[in-house]
C-alpha cells in the first residue's frame, strides 16, 4: 500500500446486493486487517429497491475498530442520454450515489453492449457513440452533483472501444464537470480504469480521484495488486 490513495477503498459490496457474498461486517473487518483508513460500503440499487433504510440500520449497527472510518453509498446505472439513473428515493443517510455505466445511455433508454456493436456494424459512427456517451456521463453529474462515478469507461471496451479513442477534448469537458459538480472519480481495481491519460486529465482539473476494488467478496478489500503502477503513472499489468 505504497500510493496514498489506496489507503482507502470507496466502492466494496456486501450481501445486500444480489451478486456479492459477504456481509458489511465481513467487509469493515477486512478492510481493518488490511491497514485502510477509509471503506465506502456500497451496494446496488435500482428504481424498484426498497432495502435502503434497512441498510443505514445496518451500516449505523455496525462494530468500526478504531481508525477506519466507514462511509455508505449505492450503486445505480445510468438509464439514458440525459443522465437520469435507475435510483429509488433515498433516505438521508447515503454518503455518495455510485453512478455506473452498466449499459450504454441510449436516448430512450439503456442498451445492452451487443445491441451497440451491432448499430456500430451498422454505420453508427464512432464520434457519434463517443459523443453520446461523454454527454450522458456529463449530465448524470449534473443532475447529481456530489457523488461519484463508478467503474468509469469500463464499458468502452464492451462496446469494441477504448480510452484512447476519446480524444483530448472529451476527456478535458468530462473532467471539468467532474471537477465543477464535486464529483469524486475511483479508479478501479476490478476493471483497471480510468486509465493514465484520463488520470492525468482528472488532476489537471482539480477533481477529486478516489481508489476502490469493486469487491464482491471480503478477501478483495483493499487489495490493489494492479492499481499501484498505474497510480504511479506507468502501465497496469
Amino acid at each position: 500500500m505504497t500510493h496514498p490513495l489506496l489507503r482507502g477503498d470507496h466502492h466494496v459490496h456486501s450481501t445486500f446486493s444480489d451478486d456479492a457474498v459477504s456481509t458489511l461486517a465481513e467487509n469493515v473487518a477486512a478492510a481493518a486487517a488490511v491497514g485502510l483508513e477509509t471503506v465506502r460500503l456500497v451496494d446496488h440499487v435500482r428504481r424498484s429497491t426498497t432495502w435502503v433504510p434497512e441498510y443505514l440500520e445496518a451500516v449505523h449497527a455496525l462494530q468500526v475498530p478504531e481508525g477506519l472510518t466507514v462511509l455508505t453509498g449505492v450503486e445505480a446505472k445510468i438509464l439514458d442520454a440525459s443522465g437520469e439513473l435507475d435510483i429509488p428515493a433515498l433516505p438521508r443517510g447515503i454518503d455518495r450515489i455510485l453512478i455506473a455505466d452498466h449499459q450504454f445511455p441510449g436516448l430512450d433508454g439503456p442498451l445492452g453492449p451487443s445491441a451497440v456493436r451491432e448499430r456500430i456494424a451498422e454505420g453508427w459512427s464512432t464520434d457519434d457513440v463517443l459523443d453520446q456517451f461523454v454527454a450522458a456521463l456529463i449530465a448524470a453529474m449534473q443532475r447529481h452533483p456530489g457523488n461519484q462515478l463508478a467503474h468509469c469507461f469500463s464499458l468502452l471496451p464492451k462496446i469494441g472501444l477504448s480510452e484512447d479513442d476519446l480524444g483530448v477534448e472529451r476527456i478535458g469537458a468530462w473532467a471539468a464537470e467532474a471537477a465543477r459538480t464535486d464529483t469524486m472519480v475511483e479508479v478501479n481495481e476490478k476493471w483497471v480504469c480510468p486509465g493514465v491519460t484520463v488520470l492525468d486529465a482528472l488532476r489537471d482539473a482539480g477533481a477529486v480521484i478516489v481508489a476502490s476494488t469493486d469487491s464482491h467478496v471480503a478477501a478483495d478489500v483493499g487489495r490493489y495488486p494492479r492499481l499501484t503502477a498505474l497510480l504511479d503513472g506507468g502501465d497496469a499489468p
